[in-house]
Order: structure tokens, then sequence, then C-alpha cells
């Protein structure tokens, strides 16, 4: 075992399922360093997920304080110095941020992922990895510090979220709400719960309502009960209000009506998700529940659901190569493809397709949840 540091920080600021990810390393690091303090340097929306994180200090920073914000953090450390700085964020606020937290070391990423001048903060930098996915590249700071987390093909990450028996209950709850007519008039077994998160954060990486509802109506005629979750913008609530037009299955709508810790119990109980890139879908990942991801518009081996990248319906690679001449080996990693239409090229046929596969391998035992699998660390 490498020498235990004294206090470790993590600076994270964003977004949910970076997060997410991030929180399988925070955990390495406790297996290996056990009793060692962390605290983790947060945004303030994902605090609120992670409230509870058990042995970790959540410090918030508030981007909405705007310029106050650091001068707010540093009073909030109130002068603490760290044996290690653990900087998993290369945007400027948060390199910014790294200047007002005092620590002995400071650790970020190599010189291939760093961006928005985040090398000139660190003093060092863990070692190059090939095309990582992002928790990938999280798990590069614990090995940094001579943990083995995720070092051979194969390794599964763990997660241990905060979620506590209210709002377990609450999911459970909503789940006995929604059951198919053929369930309840003629008895036949609910065969599970299907939970839709369709919107991420731009409207252009939303797949369309008329095939989100084609789904919803495909899967509650083979006895599965159907859910919409999402956050209370316009956008999400426009959103599943097309879904619930265009479907004939009725549906439970649940967007804009439920905070993190009630949506996370939720994905935890139901028995498949379906999300483009979206925060729900990592959180799903975290509580070991399948998620068909669909990707458009970013790379899935950088930033799909990890357990369930084998799942994913994606056009990224086919619109990176008519786009740009180039497949995703040869471009800077992490390279985006652009346009309003490129979801639409996701057919409705590919994700059903996908379903009735992902429905059949779970009923039949075929996939190992990540709550099946032993701590890779």
């Amino acid at each position: 075992m490498a020498s235990a540091p004294q206090s470790i920080c993590i600076l994270r600021l964003s977004a949910i399922g970076d997060v997410c990810h991030a929180v399988a390393a925070v955990q390495a690091l406790q297996r290996h360093f056990p009793g060692v303090p962390i605290t983790w340097i947060i945004g303030k929306v994902e605090a609120m997920l992670l409230d509870g994180l058990p042995g970790v200090d959540l410090v918030v920073f508030d981007k909405k304080l705007g310029r106050k914000a650091y001068s707010d953090l540093a009073h909030k450390l109130g002068g603490r110095e760290f044996d290690v700085l653990l900087h998993m964020q290369v945007a400027f606020r948060a390199n910014v941020a790294s200047l007002f937290i005092k620590a002995k070391r400071k650790i970020g990423f190599n010189w291939t992922l760093a961006k928005e001048l985040h090398a000139l903060f660190m003093r060092e930098r863990i070692a190059p990895q090939h095309q990582p996915h992002v928790l990938d590249g999280f798990a590069g700071f614990v090995r940094h510090l001579g943990v083995p987390f995720l070092q051979q093909p194969g390794d599964v990450p763990v997660w241990q979220m905060p979620i506590t028996d209210e709002h377990r209950a609450w999911a459970k709850a909503q789940l006995l709400k929604q059951l198919p007519k053929q369930v309840t008039d003629q008895h036949t077994p609910l065969r599970g719960h299907l939970v839709i998160s369709p919107a991420a954060s731009k409207a252009e990486r939303n797949w369309l309502p008329e095939r989100y509802a084609a789904l919803a109506d495909h899967a509650y005629q083979q006895g599965f009960a159907v859910y919409i979750c999402g956050g209370p913008t316009q956008l999400e609530r426009d959103l599943a209000a097309a879904i619930e037009q265009h479907a004939s299955a009725p549906l439970h709508n649940l967007v804009g009506k439920t905070n993190l810790k009630q949506l996370l119990a939720l994905l935890e109980q139901a028995t498949l998700v379906v999300a483009p890139d979206t925060g729900p879908a990592h959180m799903a990942v975290t509580v070991g529940t399948p998620v068909i991801g669909l990707y458009g518009h970013s790379n899935p081996a950088r930033t799909g659901p990890y357990l369930s990248r084998d799942y994913v319906v994606e056009v990224y690679h086919d619109e990176l190569k008519r786009q740009t001449g180039k497949t995703a080996a040869e471009l800077p990693w992490g390279t985006r493809v652009k346009g309003a239409h490129i979801m639409a090229l996701i057919s409705t046929e590919r994700v059903i397709a996908m379903f009735d596969r992902v429905v059949t391998e779970i009923e039949t035992g075929y996939r190992a949840t990540a709550r099946q699998q032993e701590p890779s660390a």
C-alpha cells in the first residue's frame, strides 16, 4: 500500500455525469486509504446529489456568486492546507479556483487532456492515457497516488451513492402508480419499469418526441410501466408533453417533480433507463441500472454510460466521418459533431431492437450489474 496522504482535496465542480464518474474514483481512494479525510470542492447542484456521501466533506463552490465565489471558497476552507489536491477539471473557472486551495501537491491532467491553461496551474500531472473514458481519466488520478484502480481490462468500478430509506420509499410508491392495463386487468406479470430521461442540456442532443413515444408504446405493450423524468426547465417540460401527446400508452410524467435524490432512487428501482448524453444516464449507472444511451454529437467511448457502453445506439462515428472525412482515432479525442439533424438519424427500429435485447439479457440473467461486481480497488 502506498504511503497514505494525511488529507486529500478533490476539485471537480460539475457536471452531474462527471461528478458521478468521480465518485467511483473517490471511493477507491477511501478503500485504499481508510480514515484519510477527503474534502471535495463541488458545484451547488452537484452537492445536492452527493449530500451525505460517506466520509467526504463537501465544500460548495457557487458559481452564481461570480468573482465572489473565489473569496467565498477561501473563507470556507479557512486556510486549511491539504497534502494532495486532485484537480479533476480543466475548465478555466476550476483552474482559477485551484489558486485558492492550499496543497503541498497539486495534481492535474496530462498535457494531452489539459485545456484552458490547466497545465499552468498544476505541479504534477497524471500519466498519459490513450483515448480514455471520462471515468478512466479520473482513475488516472487515483493510480497516481498508488491505488490500483481500473488497471486491467474487465476491472469494474463500484459506487455507494447516498440514498436514504425515505427516498427509496418515495420511488417505490411512484412505481406502483402506473401499471400496464394487461397487468391490472388481466393479471399478467409486470415485466419491469422503463424510465425515459429524454432531455440533454441542449435541445439538439435530444431524440425526437414521436420516437420516444413509439418506444414507450412498445415497452407498454411488452408489459412495462413507463415513466418520464427530468428537471423543471421549460425545455424538459415541453419535450415530456410532446412525448405524451404522441404516445398511445399512459405515461407517468415526473418531469420537474423530483429532486436529485428522489430521481436517483427512482433510477435505482427502474429495470431499464433510456436517455441521451445527460446526467440521469450516468446516475443510473452508479446504482447498477442498465442504460440505453442515445448518442449523436459526442463519442460514447468517452462519455457513454460506463457500464452500459455496449447498449449505446449511436450515429456519432458515421456522422463524424461524413463531416470531417476522418475517424475518431484520427482527430483530437472528444471531438464533437455539429448539427440539429443528427439525433434524427437514430431510427426507432434500432432503439426498439436494443430495448428488446437488453430486456432479454436482464431476464435471462446474462447481464451482471454493477451491484453484483467486486470492487477493483
